[in-house]
């Protein structure tokens, strides 16, 4: 499975080192182009690449990771997602344009909207970067990881990825009501837990 990212700040480098330091290839793009991206790939580890947004989103899993005012300038132009799996790590917050402006309630069906075909999983929102960075197993437990989305096929493949990076992983429904719990100042945004040793629930 390949793994792309649209944008390259803290939360996709985040999520990039894990998937790298569990074998995977993972190409990060930014709207700056890949130039602009040679040191951090090369920190990263040998199976990071840099690329464009357009070869990044050609990817099976590919993480929108952008501040929530340009996720429509990040997917423009990328109108065939032919199945492919959309992570949106994306926080409306206060920023503008609010969802209910949009139409929307949540900010995961606003970028469904800018990505048909798309099959979207909400992910990574409710943690800061330096959880996501974070080594998730810890001796206690293992950390939170709480996603979203109406394909159940794609929130499995999420599952199985996180799940064996480390994360316990959570599935909190659709994107409708999973996206609602999930959104800032919602009851699990920001919440930084662990999965218990022994937790079987």
């Amino acid at each position: 499975m390949r793994f792309g990212t649209i944008g390259a700040g803290a939360v996709a480098q985040a999520i990039a080192r894990h998937l790298v330091s569990a074998g995977h290839e993972v190409t990060l793009s930014n709207s700056r182009g890949p130039d602009t991206l040679l040191d951090v790939v090369a920190g990263l580890g040998p199976s990071a690449r840099a690329g464009t947004v357009e070869e990044a989103a050609a990817a099976d899993v590919v993480f929108l990771a952008v501040p929530w005012p340009l996720v429509g300038d990040a997917l423009a132009g990328l109108s065939s997602w032919d199945g492919r799996i959309l992570v949106d790590t994306t926080n409306s917050g206060f920023a503008p344009p609010a969802v209910e402006d949009l139409g929307v309630r949540t900010s995961s069906e606003y970028v469904a909207r800018l990505a048909p075909g798309a099959r979207v999983v909400k992910a990574f929102n409710t943690l800061y970067a330096q959880y996501i960075a974070a080594e998730p197993r810890h001796a206690e437990g293992r950390q939170l990881l709480f996603y979203a989305g109406d394909d159940t096929t794609a929130k499995t493949a999420f599952h199985e990825v996180f799940d064996g990076i480390g994360f316990a992983a959570v599935d909190a429904g659709g994107l409708r009501e999973g996206g609602l719990l999930m959104q800032v100042g919602s009851v699990l945004s920001a919440l930084h837990a662990l999965k218990l040793d022994g937790d079987r629930s």
